[in-house]
């Protein structure tokens, strides 16, 4: 138990400041909806395959090239448009342009969310966050089984009673093993997301993909109705929630759709067309996907409160504010009692330097 003790004071008091990151972006990032300030944002969504075309036709007419265009949906009444220089725009579903930006930090939900995600240092950033779960799970798992030994004194809290390193101990260790269930979901689904292998044969995911098509324009100035009308007729009933312009010659228009049976907010529901005829050259659809895609689809919605309604919102958000409170206040104090010890120990010496300097004068004397 010592070393595990150890293993793990010393692990969180590096990487503590991370997770405590990760966890108030994560809090935030659940409300990114309700926090993204533009105008129509609240309007009521009007699903109408001619509607969405026509801002589609008004957007690639334009001088500037489109990457995709994240239709508007639940919670979030107003179009996304990412263009192939980065920069973007919000539409209003009548096709008024609502805001601009060049940049990705001039919006805070879209930095927030790559903060979260990357690090802001794009894969290697990623592949830093699936690391930090790793950890942070193993924190939970040793964190509680370290708690077992102080049980008795248990006694929850929302802050320390003090900010000595001893109250801060018994705060980190009650509050972890009281949010131990929430933790172990919200860290173990984001870290499936970074690292699907470690899901095994049980989120094995296999998509039909499209044959390659030929391509002679990579983004059509052209009515899109008749994709939009056949998409939403094959899939009877679904959403239709993005759409993805070819990124190389070659490539078909990507089509994302969201059926009634999917939790993740975007659908994982695709239609390939072409490009230039418009014609349906592949489709994934995941009622066939068998159980590894089922689980799959779920991680993400789960991950980020987009089911479950007001209540699990909040348990992610209780979730994301108690790693924030752990990994943070679990540094502070680990260092503050490092200090502590150095201070210690550094007086112990420069009284000992100067009862030895002192102890030849007395002689002398």
């Amino acid at each position: 138990m010592h070393l595990l003790a150890l293993l793990h004071r010393w692990i969180g008091a590096i990487g503590g400041l991370l997770l405590a990151l990760l966890g108030l972006t994560g809090t935030l990032l659940v409300w990114r909806d309700k926090l993204t300030f533009v105008a129509h944002a609240g309007d009521p969504v009007r699903a109408d395959p001619a509607l969405l075309a026509r801002a589609v036709a008004s957007l690639s007419s334009g001088p500037q090239p489109i990457d995709r265009i994240t239709f508007a949906g639940e919670g979030l009444g107003v179009h996304q448009v990412i263009f192939r220089d980065g920069s973007g725009a919000y539409l209003s579903q009548a096709g008024e342009t609502v805001a601009r930006w060049s940049a990705s930090w001039q919006r805070p939900e879209l930095w927030l969310f790559d903060l979260h995600h990357r690090l802001l240092i794009g894969d290697t950033g990623e592949a830093i966050t699936g690391v930090a779960g790793l950890v942070g799970l193993f924190f939970v798992v040793t964190g509680v089984l370290l708690w077992w030994r102080t049980r008795r004194r248990f006694r929850l809290r929302p802050w320390p009673a003090t900010m000595k390193s001893g109250a801060i101990v018994h705060h980190h260790r009650d509050l972890g093993v009281v949010t131990a269930p929430l933790l172990l979901v919200s860290l173990l689904t984001g870290v499936l997301m970074v690292f699907p292998a470690l899901g095994g044969g049980l989120l094995a995911e296999a998509r039909s993909r499209p044959r390659r098509v030929e391509v002679r324009a990579a983004q059509a100035s052209r009515d899109l109705r008749p994709l939009f009308e056949a998409a939403a007729a094959r899939f009877s009933g679904a959403e239709l929630r993005r759409l993805q312009w070819p990124r190389k010659p070659g490539a078909p228009i990507v089509l994302r759709l969201r059926q009634s049976f999917e939790w993740t907010p975007n659908g994982r529901t695709f239609v390939y067309a072409d490009p230039v005829t418009l014609a349906i050259v592949g489709r994934a659809d995941p009622a066939t996907g068998g159980g590894a895609a089922s689980i799959r689809e779920k991680l993400y919605p789960i991950h980020a409160a987009k089911i479950g309604g007001p209540a699990w919102k909040l348990a992610m958000s209780m979730s994301g504010l108690a790693l924030a409170l752990l990994g943070s206040l679990a540094v502070y104090a680990f260092w503050r009692t490092q200090w502590h010890i150095r201070q210690a120990k550094r007086r112990k010496l420069k009284a000992r330097v100067e009862r030895e300097r002192g102890t030849p004068s007395a002689s002398r004397g």
